[in-house]
């Protein structure tokens, strides 16, 4: 028996007695409500202030900042989608009252009007969260990850390059001083010698000046003649080259040519998964209960050195400094446990090793021969070898990393090594045996290692796995942000925050 087919009534024509409100459409609780009222609570008005009187009229800051994290709330991040976006979607046309701004205006008011004011405005949203008792300042969790740049993978200018390629100008130079003796060698007046020191674009071309005017009145050898013509003509070129290179690089080793502010970084998601460097920066993030509470750029490699940078941000944005720190190995320096002793700050932060400590001690496995190992006597201020022999205190030295921190290290040597049946197993050296020691770090990582494997510790770095790395998981899977959209270390410094802030209000909005 077949049954008539009843469909529902479609009628494009339909006309409504009354218009259609945008507000009825948008679902009491939508993600877009609470980024609405969210930006209607914070304070915007150092942002309006920068706004100058006069003109046109302009487009309102607080919808446009409305727009742009729900954009990035919704993994739109070109300002050309988001002005699509902006006469299609229903979400979008009722947080922006129905403005359409062009993707210039979007993307003129991320670069530049959000370059400066930004950051405090995710720090009150933070603010209104701890408020709610949905985080707490108090209990940090510290990692790192490194984002491409919209940079060239391509162009690219490297410290080492450059320092070579001044090392062989001043090689140059003084094959061609040596040339300039090899012909004054019977005579009595040889013009003074040049300092090679000084290697820089007015220095070398004085240099090569005085080596023309030296061998003006001489028959010289061809070859000579035309490296003199190329040194005089490109040197000094190169050199004024490579001084505005070191300006940029500073104490980097690298940059983009597309990106100056960007470094070149080893990334874990190579796009032809052979370990590629790419222009990079890597964002130091703090969460809590998997919310981002601070974020900052660093422009190095690796994560050690941020950290100190890092919280004193933290403090300077919140006025309070938190109570624990968790983080992993990659900032468990003497420099990073001194800094967060100093302010009284509980590190629950693992050093190299300790994992490889753990298990070995599991194992029963243990390096007799290791200075760790040996024993130490404290009033005569020596150790003793695996066999008994004393090794005395022979000085002390002071060195400073590249961070400017001063390290003081205690040297002891052994008496006599000749001879011993365990010497190749114990050390490699022609010599006595030396053995170097930190006693301030060694002091650390004790104080380190007994936190770490408190009870408290042991929960700290459980959670650390799903807090901090989840939160970078969050953004590069779910949120499929791997690329910065704008370049300028000030501009991404926006873009990573209008993520963060994303992130914390898409992570709210599902928690209510």
């Amino acid at each position: 028996m077949n049954r008539k087919v009843v469909f529902k009534t479609y009628s494009q024509d339909q006309l409504s007695l009354l218009p259609p409100s945008y507000d009825d459409l948008v679902p009491k609780n939508h993600p877009v409500r609470i980024v609405n009222t969210i930006i209607d609570n914070v304070d915007i008005s150092k942002l309006e202030e920068s706004y100058k009187g006069g003109g046109t009229s302009s487009y309102h800051p607080r919808m446009l900042l409305k727009v742009l994290i729900y954009a990035y709330l919704r993994n739109l991040y070109s300002s050309r989608k988001i002005e699509q976006a902006l006469s299609e979607n229903i979400h979008f046309l009722w947080l922006s009252g129905q403005n359409k701004p062009d993707h210039n205006t979007i993307n003129d008011f991320r670069g530049k009007r959000l370059e400066k004011h930004f950051k405090p405005i995710f720090h009150q949203v933070v603010l209104l969260l701890v408020e709610q008792g949905v985080i707490s300042l108090k209990d940090i969790f510290v990692d790192g990850t490194k984002i491409e740049a919209n940079a060239n993978r391509y162009t690219f200018v490297w410290g080492k390059s450059i320092k070579t390629s001044k090392e062989r100008i001043k090689k140059q130079l003084e094959q061609l001083w040596s040339y300039v003796e090899k012909v004054y060698e019977d005579e009595q007046h040889i013009p003074n010698t040049p300092n090679f020191e000084a290697i820089d674009a007015k220095q070398v071309e004085a240099t090569i000046d005085k080596i023309n005017k030296a061998l003006q009145d001489k028959v010289i050898d061809k070859k000579v003649k035309q490296k003199l013509n190329y040194a005089k003509k490109n040197w000094p070129v190169n050199l004024a080259k490579y001084e505005k290179q070191e300006a940029i690089l500073k104490d980097r080793n690298s940059y983009s040519k597309t990106d100056n502010d960007a470094t070149f970084m080893r990334m874990k998601d190579d796009h032809m998964q052979n370990g590629q460097l790419k222009p990079a920066y890597n964002v130091q993030a703090s969460t809590n209960n998997q919310y981002l509470t601070n974020y900052t750029l660093a422009q190095t490699t690796a994560d050690t050195t941020t950290l100190k940078e890092h919280i004193n941000n933290h403090i300077e944005n919140y006025n309070e400094k938190p109570t624990t720190l968790t983080a992993d190995a990659g900032y468990g320096s003497e420099e990073n446990y001194t800094d967060l002793e100093a302010k009284d700050i509980t590190a629950f932060v693992k050093y190299n090793y300790f994992h490889k400590e753990q298990i070995d001690k599991k194992r029963g496995k243990t390096n007799p021969f290791h200075p760790n190992e040996l024993h130490y006597n404290k009033e005569k201020d020596c150790y003793y070898c695996p066999i008994g022999q004393q090794m005395n205190h022979i000085g002390a030295y002071k060195r400073t990393t590249k961070n400017g921190f001063t390290q003081e290290i205690h040297r002891y040597q052994a008496q006599n090594c000749k001879g011993c049946p365990h010497r190749s197993i114990c050390h490699k050296s022609k010599y006595n045996r030396i053995i170097e020691r930190n006693y301030n770090l060694i002091r650390l990582k004790s104080k380190a290692k007994q936190l770490l494997l408190s009870e408290q510790g042991i929960a700290k770095r459980k959670q650390r796995c799903w807090d901090v790395e989840a939160v970078f998981g969050n953004i590069k899977q779910n949120m499929n942000f791997k690329r910065f959209m704008l370049r300028g270390i000030n501009k991404v410094n926006v873009e990573i925050g209008l993520i963060a802030m994303a992130h914390n209000l898409k992570k709210y909005s599902l928690a209510i």
